[in-house]
């Protein structure tokens, strides 16, 4: 089991991003949580396979369309688990 913090910046808010990224973690039995944050980034927890995880950030570089990533910033953090995927209030 992987765990990777992610910052996303660039035009990711109002542009489905955070379904995109559910949808996607979901399908891979990813578990964890994205929500946006209030300077216009949004910020996501990847729990799951290592394959999973690095399939799911391929996909975040690029998002839905209208989306315009500029950065991603993907960092590891210790093992966690949760129940699922969920898309938490803004921060």
């Amino acid at each position: 089991m992987e765990s990777v913090s992610v910052i996303v910046t660039g035009r990711v808010q109002g542009v489905g991003y955070r379904w995109f990224v559910h949808d996607l973690a979901s399908s891979r039995d990813v578990s964890g949580w994205v929500r946006n944050r209030r300077d216009g980034a949004v910020e996501a927890e990847l729990h799951g396979d290592r394959a999973q995880i690095d399939g799911i950030l391929r996909a975040m570089r690029t998002g839905p369309p209208h989306a315009h990533v500029d950065g991603l910033e993907v960092r590891e953090i210790p093992a966690g688990t949760t129940d699922g995927f969920e898309i938490r209030p803004a921060r």
